[in-house]
């Protein structure tokens, strides 16, 4: 898939996530939650851009989802700790699951494409691919595009709606 394709992979798998989020954060941090998933989602894409990394290769596996995770916790950590402990625990957890949700939502749309993904490589190389669209294909850009800012955008508001009746915030 490219950038956008991608992009509404990653909200549309956010939205459970995000309605979670915004139902006991609040509605900024449900859209921020939202604004990290669409900077990381075209992440993997990157070894196209790095002589010496494959297309598809190490980028478009489970353990970089698990780095970028690792990673993600630990800016989460920092974000929240200058809000206490208990706000470092939340947001490295929140970052944690933000991190690995994206790159694996990045291998799921990859995976709609013929040429497929070998997301636990170099362990296993067995290739996954339900060949239902090129990643060329706009239709199916845009479409995932639409689809992922929708249930998106209706989870977080939904997840604040719930916050406003429960709290009366």
């Amino acid at each position: 898939m490219y950038q956008r394709g991608h992009l509404g992979m990653g909200l549309a798998l956010y939205a459970p996530v995000g309605f979670f989020v915004a139902a006991v954060g609040g509605l900024e941090v449900g859209i921020i939650g939202a604004v990290v998933v669409g900077s990381l989602a075209s992440t993997p894409d990157l070894d196209m851009r790095v002589p010496f990394i494959k297309h598809r290769g190490i980028t478009h596996t489970v353990w970089f989802a698990l780095v970028v995770g690792v990673v993600m916790a630990i800016v989460g950590g920092i974000v929240g700790l200058s809000m206490g402990p208990l706000w470092l625990f939340v947001f490295a957890i929140l970052g944690g699951i933000l991190g690995i949700l994206t790159i694996l939502s990045h291998i799921v749309a990859d995976a709609l494409t013929p040429m497929g993904v070998q997301p636990y490589k170099p362990v296993r190389s067995t290739k996954y691919t339900w060949d239902l669209v090129k990643a060329s294909n706009p239709i199916a850009n845009y479409g995932l595009l639409v689809i992922g800012g929708v249930l998106a955008s209706a989870a977080v508001f939904g997840g604040y709606y719930l916050r406003s009746l429960v709290i009366g915030a």
